[in-house]
């Protein structure tokens, strides 16, 4: 616990470099070293992950380990926003440094936060009386066998590392496993909301997993972060929805809505050759496997089945990814492509259904990254091959 010499310290010294800041510290005995530095380093992480949390000066850290593995507030403000109208009491089973409970809780009438370490429980109820939750109930103890009240939702957010600190995907794999004690935790509530590792097969766990009502695929400035299954113990559906999120800062949230049946019966529109303006996807519809559909809800078409690009001749302004206007299409052979962009010192490159990988185009090209050309290597639908050079429209765009 920091004095109050040590939290005004760390206030003054916010945006040193730690490293720097530990040499000096030594001119400063009376203050603890470990608990500055560790306070300085916690809020320089929160400024990037919590931005609105890093204001606060009564906030403490333990280790670094849960400041990296919470969410961050824009995914942590997402899962709030998806909690149905009638939940009013829920529990975090899982507990951590608190982020997506915070917000989760938030306006709750019964909130309780159980995490099994009694460091960060201890911690956590101390934060959570700073940020002002303070109805929130903090237990230690072990969440999934704590199950003495019912709630209208349990959160959990398995462990996603092993006993060696390796990272894990597979459901079986995590601590707990969801799926081999899911019944027990519909005995004290009907919802359950679960975080999930972004690289898993959302087919398989939905098998694992049947009772789930929606799939969230929630990206971050066009990276895939992680998935939210909602699952529910009485609202059987005949299949669930999934919603890929894009969130954007202060642009708007891009998102895109549809089932698995919806896609499969979508006959793909293929281009015959890439037209004025080029799309693609964001990483949240890439990992839904939401293809054929977006020739569809877009007016579209796509330039391969396997490429995952698409085209058309009049602008669409609401796509859920980036999109580019075409100025060139250039062909995809080493001399002529070189030749092609030998005015061009640098660009960005994309490789979708095309034999090589950026680097070796860089090599072959010497082109280094950056600038405002676009390039992307790719297959048409007759299967030939070639590199579009492209513009991106940055309003529409992450």
């Amino acid at each position: 616990m920091p004095t109050l010499e040590e939290k005004a310290f760390v206030q003054e010294h916010l945006r040193d470099d730690v490293s720097a800041l530990a040499l000096r510290l030594g001119r400063f005995p009376h203050l603890n070293a470990s608990v500055v530095l560790r306070q300085v380093a916690g809020y320089q992480a929160l400024m990037k992950k919590v931005p609105s949390w890093a204001s606060n000066p009564d906030l403490i850290f333990s280790d670094s380990l849960p400041l990296e593995q919470c969410s961050s507030e824009a995914t942590a403000r997402y899962k709030a926003s998806i909690l149905p109208a009638n939940v009013c009491s829920l529990a975090d089973l899982t507990g951590g440094l608190g982020v997506d409970f915070a917000f989760l809780a938030a306006g709750k009438t019964n909130a309780l936060y159980v995490e099994r370490r009694e460091d960060l429980a201890s911690i956590a109820s101390e934060n959570f009386n700073a940020l002002g939750l303070i109805h929130a109930r903090v237990l230690h103890g072990d969440g999934p066998s704590y199950l003495a009240e019912p709630f209208d939702l349990l959160y959990l957010d398995p462990a996603r590392r092993d006993a060696k600190g390796s990272k894990v995907v597979a459901l079986s794999d995590c601590e707990p496993d969801i799926a081999s004690i899911k019944s027990t935790l519909f005995t004290k509530a009907p919802l359950l909301l679960v975080k999930l590792s972004p690289m898993l097969d959302i087919t398989l766990a939905l098998k694992q997993l049947p009772e789930t009502t929606e799939v969230h695929i929630v990206s971050v400035d066009g990276e895939c972060k992680e998935l939210l299954f909602l699952l529910s113990a009485e609202n059987v559906v005949p299949e669930p929805r999934i919603v890929c999120v894009n969130l954007r800062g202060n642009a708007p949230t891009q998102s895109f809505e549809f089932t698995k049946s919806q896609e499969q019966s979508s006959q793909c529109r293929l281009a015959s050759e890439p037209m004025h303006y080029l799309y693609e996807p964001n990483a949240s519809l890439l990992k839904a496997g939401a293809f054929s559909i977006l020739t569809h809800a877009f007016s579209l078409y796509k330039l391969h089945p396997n490429s995952h690009l698409y085209t058309s001749e009049s602008l669409v302004e609401d796509f859920p990814g980036r999109t580019f206007v075409l100025e060139n299409q250039l062909p995809a052979q080493q001399k002529a492509l070189k030749s092609a962009l030998s005015h061009l010192p640098k660009a960005n490159i994309t490789v979708r259904n095309f034999p090589e990988t950026v680097e070796q185009i860089r090599k072959r090209t010497g082109l280094k990254e950056g600038g405002d050309v676009y390039l992307f290597a790719t297959t048409l639908a007759e299967e030939r091959k070639v590199v579009l050079q492209c513009r991106k429209i940055s309003t529409l765009v992450s």
